[in-house]
């Protein structure tokens, strides 16, 4: 996708200004219509304004007529940004989720040590099921679907039925390894509202990506599918999986280089997680000044005019610090539905709420829900992987997530941390 450009410096604030602009005159008609009243006008207001002030610290990227805040709010002036925008105008009880993360398939051609769902075998949830599924998280104020797989590409009709059942009052993206793409799958999911395909980019190195994803052709595959997206028009992310030691080794700055050459418009840190793969092993711990390092890197490249052209960076590790969001899992922001239909709070929290295929869809999401009625604090995946393991191998279960008998023990006297700062102060406007 080449109408990709970075909003920076002063066309952001200028850009900020717009937003709240037309956001003002959007929700106008509602109040004059009765359907917001005076103080819940004003208090939406303060909301979006709070919000968009603690996205000043990110790069904002245009793709085509669309600029994004963030990663995972959809592009302004959109109809999806709108849906993200209304969940700031429920007063009274918990706000509403936007974002959900889908698997149509645990099926893959791969072997990434740290794959999330190494131990999530089964077979893949009845389709029908799915689509019913995502037809009321729809209606429920989803803005942004991520549908992934496994490879999603593998059970390529599977994901169009999904992407259908989609309109455009949400945002759609995909990841992907590149396996199974094709042009001509690429127009029809873009016709079908596709904004992005989202890919891996843990390396810089070809052979050190194929050696981390367990195949020769890994490189070869992403490489392939990111041109074929460019010459359909649909822009380019990646993911990248960053030890502690990228950080100092120059190996950071090799990939946002490489990311750079790919024409990226997003890159997405992601801090590794004792799950799945990674569950009984553990992952690379980050200490305190890590953090700050990767804050240091981030910052500069986001933010530094010598970085203008560089892909827009989101760093999980500080959008859920507690300074930000926290930790936003279990439908305070987003969730996970598994290629099995296990409800899970999130993709690193190898615990299950319930089975879409086995109960109703509604009483598994308030069940879960209410079990992360206040936001906090604690990054829950990390705190509690030990616990997890210990069920998962003294009960034997044949695979992940644990079942919702187990998962009840792990989460019923769990400790949530404090409650996030960002999201009291928005209850309190």
């Amino acid at each position: 996708m080449d109408d990709v450009k970075n909003v920076m410096g002063f066309s952001k604030v200028i850009f900020i200004l717009k937003v709240k602009v037309w956001v003002f005159f959007h929700y106008l008609p509602m109040l004059l219509k009765g359907k917001l009243s005076l103080p819940g006008f004003v208090r939406l207001l303060k909301r979006l304004l709070f919000f968009l002030a603690k996205m000043r610290h990110n790069k904002f990227v245009s793709l085509g007529s669309n600029t994004r805040v963030d990663l995972y709010c959809p592009g302004f002036p959109s109809k999806a940004f709108y849906t993200a925008c209304d969940k700031f105008a429920v007063f009274g009880r918990k706000l509403p989720c936007t974002t959900v993360l889908l698997s149509v398939t645990s099926g893959c051609i791969f072997k990434c040590e740290h794959c999330y769902q190494k131990y999530d075998t089964g077979k893949d949830m009845d389709i029908e099921v799915l689509v019913s599924t995502v037809k009321k998280l729809q209606d429920m104020g989803i803005a942004f679907f991520n549908i992934e797989g496994g490879e999603p590409f593998l059970v390529y009709e599977r994901l169009k039925k999904v992407c259908q059942a989609i309109d455009d009052r949400s945002e759609i993206w995909i990841n992907s390894t590149g396996y199974g793409i094709t042009p001509e799958r690429l127009a029809e999911l873009k016709e079908q509202n596709l904004s992005a395909v989202m890919f891996s980019l843990h390396h810089s190195v070809p052979e050190e990506l194929n050696k981390f994803m367990g195949d020769k052709k890994a490189w070869h595959y992403m490489s392939k599918a990111v041109e074929m997206c460019h010459e359909a028009g649909i822009a380019v992310a990646f993911n990248t999986c960053l030890q502690r030691e990228d950080l100092y080794n120059g190996r950071f700055e090799q990939i946002m280089e490489k990311a750079k050459e790919f024409k990226a418009a997003i890159i997405q840190l992601i801090k590794p997680k004792p799950a799945g793969g990674w569950l009984e092993d553990g992952a690379s711990a980050f200490s305190g000044e890590d953090i700050e390092q990767l804050k240091r890197l981030v910052e500069s490249y986001n933010r530094d005019s010598r970085y203008k052209d560089y892909p827009s960076i989101s760093a999980q590790a500080i959008e859920e610090s507690k300074e930000q969001f926290g930790c936003t899992a279990g439908g305070t922001d987003r969730f996970y539905i598994n290629a099995k239909g296990d409800v899970q709070p999130c993709e690193f929290l190898n615990i299950s709420f319930g089975n879409i295929g086995r109960a109703d869809f509604e009483v598994i999401y308030e069940k879960m829900r209410s079990c992360f009625e206040i936001p906090g604090e604690c990054w829950l995946c990390e705190k509690y992987s030990k616990d997890i393991l210990k069920q998962y191998k003294e009960s034997k279960q044949d695979s992940l997530p644990l079942s919702e008998a187990l998962s009840e023990e792990v989460y019923s006297n769990w400790d949530r941390g404090n409650r996030t700062e960002l999201y009291e102060k928005l209850d309190n406007m």
